[in-house]
């Protein structure tokens, strides 16, 4: 059943709240909360703190992947609240298994684990993307998303300072048990936060529109529900490299630059700024991007001549510093002129202010991927459909359909998670530097030139959507009455999760 078929009396009754409870299932707060178990789980340790970032690479970004194509049936499936706490509960065991090889070098246990987290992370992602992307207006995405990276953000922010304030007064290059077992603690905390969130199937956005959920589906309604995703959207595909190369530069920063030239307290150092700086480039793009003062043509153009513009210019900067050194120069033990650079040393300020710029060029490509193809109306899923879906957005187009929302944001974080396995693999077999530095430049160039075609075809100023205001939509006595959630719930009304 899509979106377009539910009517107001089929939705589950709202509870009457009052106070507190009125307070707390406002979206903004629901974001929040979703950010904060995104704020606390993912971390921000590059290669896992490890000397050798390989350790923390293998098997994670290729089930990632795999998952994360899948995942938006797994969401509608099992519903958005359980698959965000089944992704966090993953990054606990997976920080916990590197503590583990602190104590014992269990290699085994990290690559398993980090397998594992791959499919946790789908799931995860596609939760976080799928709700935060439901729960806002067309004139609030920009802020909803922004308000979501900068407390997601803030939680690398955090970590970084935890490490940076351990590992102080070491000189040593890798994560002490305290960093890992403070990380384990923080990630379980994370875990729980789903357990309290508002059953998207009873929320109500600002402008009192309700969010439609799917109403758990079969498992053949959903892989059919995919293949049209793709079939009828072909345009999409444009998209693909825009994707694929927003986590393919990680690997360059983390562990070209950041991982290979600094000590570990500087590391920390250059990951909180780096985060940091993210969090004020995320609200400030977020405010743009909604800006009304434009119409949203002039909003993509405009936004992907920034981005365009500030991508060069870091990967400029980057190549200026990468051609004064090797793979080669810095194999252990190092030469003088290749020590690791402290931040006391002479020269890292040029460093750091590169590394601060990449962070602002992440922040504004994320927000790019999702708020530019939000300005793309949907096409209809197909002929065949027995009600075709109305006017619809991709990704960040605030649609009813949250069921479509979870396949897209899943198609989002698999090509983005595919390319990240690539460019491990790449390290892994140890490429040069400069190889890894020019694919990233090559891919980041070639995903801005794809999107080209999509803002001159699809692009619109207006798109109309059919909503179902909540004042339409039956109310309930009691909180109890709309939060039946797991299996109990008749499959005309779906289930809640």
């Amino acid at each position: 059943m899509q979106a377009a078929e539910i009517t107001a009396a089929e939705l589950p009754p709202l509870p009457t709240r009052r106070g507190f409870v009125k307070w707390y299932s406002q979206p903004v707060v629901q974001v929040c909360l979703i950010a904060m178990v995104c704020f606390l789980c993912p971390g921000g340790i590059g290669g896992g703190g490890q000397v050798d970032p390989k350790a923390s690479n293998d098997g994670s970004y290729s089930t990632f992947a795999a998952t994360s194509f899948f995942s938006g049936t797994l969401c509608n499936r099992l519903g958005a609240r359980l698959t965000l706490g089944v992704g966090a509960a993953g990054y606990a065991l997976y920080i916990g298994a590197f503590l583990s090889y602190n104590i014992n070098e269990n290699s085994g246990f990290v690559v398993a684990a980090g397998a594992l987290l791959g499919i946790c992370a789908g799931m995860l992602w596609t939760a976080q993307g799928s709700m935060t992307l439901a729960y806002a207006t067309e004139s609030t995405k920009g802020r909803l998303f922004a308000l979501f990276w900068m407390i997601f953000n803030m939680g690398a922010v955090l970590g970084s300072a935890i490490e940076l304030g351990i590992t102080y007064d070491s000189e040593a290059s890798t994560v002490s048990n305290s960093v890992y077992a403070a990380f384990l603690a923080i990630a379980a905390i994370g875990a729980f936060i789903p357990l309290i969130l508002i059953s998207p199937g009873l929320m109500v956005r600002v402008d009192g529109s309700r969010v439609v959920v799917p109403v758990h589906p079969s498992w053949k309604t959903e892989i059919v529900g995919l293949y049209r995703c793709l079939r009828y959207n072909v345009w999409i595909l444009l998209l693909f490299p825009y994707f694929l190369s927003s986590n393919w530069f990680y690997t360059w920063q983390f562990n070209s630059f950041n991982g290979a030239l600094f000590t570990l307290r500087t590391r920390a150092l250059n990951s909180m700024l780096y985060w940091l700086f993210q969090v004020f480039a995320s609200l400030a793009f977020g405010v743009a991007i909604d800006s009304t003062r434009f119409r949203r043509v002039i909003r993509a153009w405009g936004g992907l001549v920034f981005v365009s513009a500030l991508c060069m210019a870091v990967w400029g900067g980057a190549y200026h510093f990468q051609k004064d050194y090797t793979r080669a120069d810095l194999a252990e033990p190092r030469a003088p002129e290749f020590a690791r650079i402290d931040f006391k040393d002479s020269g890292y300020a040029g460093h750091v202010v590169l590394y601060i710029f990449m962070g602002i060029m992440d922040a504004i490509w994320q927000n790019y991927a999702c708020e530019c193809p939000s300005l793309v109306p949907f096409l209809e899923l197909g002929a065949d459909s027995a009600t075709s879906l109305r006017a619809d957005w991709l990704m960040g187009a605030m649609s009813n359909d949250s069921s479509q929302l979870a396949h897209l944001v899943g198609f989002y974080k698999a090509i983005q998670s595919a390319g990240a396995a690539g460019v491990f693999r790449m390290d892994s077999n140890l490429a040069p530097y400069m190889t890894e530095l020019a694919v990233s430049w090559g891919l980041n160039a070639a995903g801005i030139l794809f999107v080209i075609p999509v803002i001159l075809l699809r692009v619109t100023d207006h798109t109309a959507e059919a909503v179902i205001n909540a004042d339409d939509a039956p109310k309930a006595v009691a909180e109890s009455a709309g939060e039946k959630e797991d299996g109990s719930v008749d499959e005309k009304k779906g289930s809640m999760a």
